[in-house]
C-alpha cells in the first residue's frame, strides 16, 4: 500500500476560494499528497472514467480518496456520489463529503447512497487545518483500503 503522502486525492470543488482554503489547510499541516482538482461533477465523472485529457495517468493520478462537494454546477455531488456507487471498478473507493450544507436531509441522503463520511466545512481557518488533519490520520494512515483501490 502507499505511503499516506504518495495517497491520490481527487478534491471535487466548485469554489475557487475553498480551493485555496483546502490547499493551504493541507500545507499548513504539512500534508502534501498529490491533488488534482476539478470543478464540476461532470469533471469527476471524466476524471474517473479516465475520458479526455484525463486519461494521462501520470498527469492525472487516479485517486484513492475523493474530497467531493455537494453543491456543484452541471452535477451534484449526490449524483457523482451515485454514479461511483454503481460503477463495479469504483463501488469501493473512499469519498468523503467536504461540504458547507450541514442539512439533515443533505447527510442522510449521502449516507443511503454511501458516503464513506460527511464533513461541514469549518468556518475558522485554523479549525480547517484541524479538520485535514483529521483527514490525513484517519483516512490516509489509519484505515485499510481495500486491495482493489490499487486501479
Amino acid at each position: 500500500m502507499k505511503k499516506p503522502e504518495q495517497i491520490p486525492i481527487l478534491l471535487v470543488e466548485d469554489n475557487y476560494n475553498d480551493v485555496l482554503l483546502i490547499k493551504r489547510a493541507f500545507r499548513k499541516a504539512q500534508i502534501n499528497p498529490p491533488i488534482s482538482i476539478v470543478s464540476d461533477g461532470e469533471e469527476a465523472i471524466a476524471y474517473l472514467s479516465r475520458e479526455g485529457k484525463y486519461a494521462d495517468s501520470a498527469t492525472y493520478p487516479f485517486p484513492l480518496l475523493i474530497l467531493l462537494d455537494l453543491k456543484l454546477p452541471r452535477r451534484s455531488g449526490l449524483e457523482v456520489l451515485s454514479w461511483i456507487r454503481q460503477q463495479p471498478k469504483l463501488k469501493r473507493l473512499l469519498v468523503v463529503i467536504l461540504t458547507s450544507s450541514a442539512e439533515n436531509s443533505d447527510l442522510e441522503r449521502a449516507y443511503d447512497i454511501g458516503i464513506n463520511s460527511y464533513l461541514v466545512k469549518p468556518v475558522d481557518f485554523q479549525d480547517f487545518v484541524s479538520l485535514i488533519q483529521l483527514i490525513d490520520a484517519y483516512w490516509l494512515k489509519l484505515n485499510q483500503m481495500p486491495q482493489s483501490l490499487n486501479i
